[in-house]
């Protein structure tokens, strides 16, 4: 390798990371942050559209600036036939091991009154509880009314920001994390991200790198509330993106419990809950805790796009016991539905259970394990340092040994080489990481693909 609905009453974009060292993992672009949104300001400010208002110009820059890695991959994007030469894409959050299984089942689906049939969202919202009830363990049956579907997990961010907190207010967030979310909870509702930075140091608390502890957390609260920001929501990724870490149930406790302690909402994102490929490893799902520490503040987000292999369609779906909250984001819904041949595939895709434990989840599992195994062994050869985890379709890989001046512009030199040699990485920064010299690369991929990087 190249290492030198809830739509009625009640009712993903895909990851690449931030800044100009992304890869294409959005249904648009991403760019660097203008001044005055989170994530700081670009090198140069953009002209000012007189079409446009302020709101309006910060969109226009997020969507309009050009992100190098993404231009340049489309630019010249590896085809097997047409393009034998081109840019390896090792940077969009995307399984490309399932597509045959998924393909075919999906269009297996009968298509019958899939478009007249007007009780689609119920049957929908009835289908996801009964399959989050299954995979989730949860100890009693989930409840349709308190599922709501919008056109991925994007939206939902999106749509929680808007709803749990004003103007300006904040959420908290440990780094290195997705950078998309950045975007989803600042467009529409001017929210900005408050960073629980985690390192690679095993000091204090922690007993592995990177690990999100209590004490972060509430350094990072404390800090937010003296420069006057408040704090409405802590967001966790479980599993996390990049890091492919799982939450054991005791650390979940802490987190919730500290939540609570400060009437913090929780939303808790298992968009990759269905991804750990490995039998040594647990999930856990706050959906399956015995007991949660404030029900009411606690809202969990899955999709099918990671674990079913079907980033293009656009699917996300929401649990939460606070009515009040439904009812707010299922509003939104006018602006973010499903649409009624995707409501039918799904609810018809989460139905099967056989084929999903006995066909589809074996094979991902192995296939996810085989291309981890086989990432990590060039690893081990190189003799490069990575975070060797089990979910999740990534390995955060420590480049930090090959950078002169251990900063985030030789960060970026790196990645630029690595751009001009065709492999298309994402690197730290791109997820907000407090050391320069992280990087994240997409293992589920085709081996003759992962091997064409070498």
């Amino acid at each position: 390798m190249c290492f030198g609905a809830h739509c009625s009453g009640h009712s993903t974009k895909k990851d690449t990371g931030s800044s100009h060292c992304w890869g294409p993992e959005g249904s648009g672009s991403r760019a660097p942050a203008p001044r005055g949104a989170p994530g700081g300001s670009p090198a140069r400010a953009p002209r000012r559209s007189p079409y446009l208002s302020a709101r309006g110009h910060v969109a226009h820059v997020l969507l309009g600036s050009a992100e190098e890695g993404y231009a340049a991959y489309h630019a010249d994007k590896y085809d097997e036939e047409s393009n034998p030469d081109g840019i390896i894409n090792f940077g969009t959050s995307e399984n490309k091991l399932c597509f045959d299984l998924m393909s075919k089942r999906v269009s297996q689906i009968a298509k019958r009154n899939m478009l007249r049939n007007s009780s689609l969202v119920f049957i929908l919202r009835e289908e996801v509880a009964r399959f989050l009830t299954h995979y989730c363990k949860a100890p009693a049956p989930l409840k349709a009314e308190n599922v709501i579907v919008l056109n991925g997990c994007g939206s939902l961010f999106s749509a929680l920001a808007t709803v749990l907190c004003d103007p300006g207010e904040a959420v908290l967030i440990a780094t290195p994390f997705y950078g998309g979310i950045t975007q989803s909870v600042f467009l529409y509702g001017n929210v900005k991200l408050v960073y629980a930075y985690l390192d690679s140091k095993i000091t204090g608390t922690s007993t592995r790198p990177f690990q999100l502890t209590v004490d972060k957390l509430e350094k990072a609260l404390q800090d937010a509330q003296a420069e006057g920001v408040t704090v409405r929501a802590l967001i966790l990724l479980n599993p996390q993106n990049p890091l492919g870490d799982i939450y054991s149930l005791s650390e979940l406790q802490d987190y919730l419990e500290f939540a609570k302690r400060h009437e913090l909402h929780v939303i808790v994102d298992e968009i990759y809950m269905l991804s750990v490929f490995d039998e040594s490893a647990t999930f856990h799902s706050v959906l399956g805790m015995d007991r949660l520490p404030d029900p009411q503040r606690t809202h969990v987000m899955w999709g099918i796009s990671k674990d079913f292999a079907v980033s293009g369609i656009r699917f996300g779906t929401l649990y939460t016991e606070n009515q009040d909250v439904a009812n707010a984001v299922a509003s939104l819904c006018y602006f973010h539905g499903v649409c009624g041949p995707v409501q039918h595939k799904v609810a018809q895709l989460l139905r099967d259970r056989d084929w999903i434990n006995q066909v589809y989840l074996r094979a991902n599992h192995a296939r996810l394990k085989a291309a981890h195994t086989y990432v990590t062994d060039e690893l081990k050869t190189l003799g490069v340092p990575f975070l060797n985890r089990n979910a999740g379709f990534f390995v955060w890989i420590d480049f930090r040994k090959y950078l002169r001046t251990g900063t985030f512009e030789e960060e970026m030199l790196l990645w630029r080489r690595f751009l001009d040699n065709k492999v298309l990485l994402s690197c730290g920064k791109a997820f907000e990481c407090s050391e320069p010299g992280w990087f994240r690369i997409i293992f589920a991929d085709k081996i003759h693909r992962l091997q064409l990087g070498e």
